[in-house]
């Protein structure tokens, strides 16, 4: 169910943007009085005017019927489980403290055998 409802959301968004974009705004009708006149016969006497905001107002509310909808499904859904939640894995284990006697320690090169750069090498090349 809400997935065909998010299907008609869609057209319905897609229908709404469309009519928005064919409507002429109120500036348009001042190009009629230069001979543009008769590009409103199309749609009767009155021009499209009265047809286009009526259908736009019918899918702007429709959208608005179906955004409802929407977020009355996203609040039903059920929710996973939080991570602040007592059976939450904890995101930062803790490693054991090594004591600083069992920590290996890097063996001392002097400079010169290292031929004079500060580059280290590894004893035994």
């Amino acid at each position: 169910m809400q997935t065909i409802l998010v299907a008609v959301h869609l057209l319905l968004a897609i229908g709404l943007i469309g009519l928005v974009l064919i409507q002429h705004g109120k500036g348009a009708d001042a190009g009629a009085a230069f001979g543009s006149g008769a590009s409103s016969t199309v749609f009767g006497s009155q021009g499209s005017g009265s047809f286009l905001t009526r259908a736009t107002a019918i899918l702007a509310t429709l959208f608005f019927a179906t955004s409802l909808a929407l977020a009355y499904f996203a609040m039903q859904s059920t929710e996973p489980p939080s991570l602040m939640g007592s059976d939450a894995v904890p995101a930062v284990q803790e490693m054991p403290v090594v004591p600083p006697s069992e920590v290996p320690a890097t063996p001392e090169v002097p400079l010169e055998a290292a031929g004079g750069s500060e580059i280290p090498v590894v004893p035994g090349e």
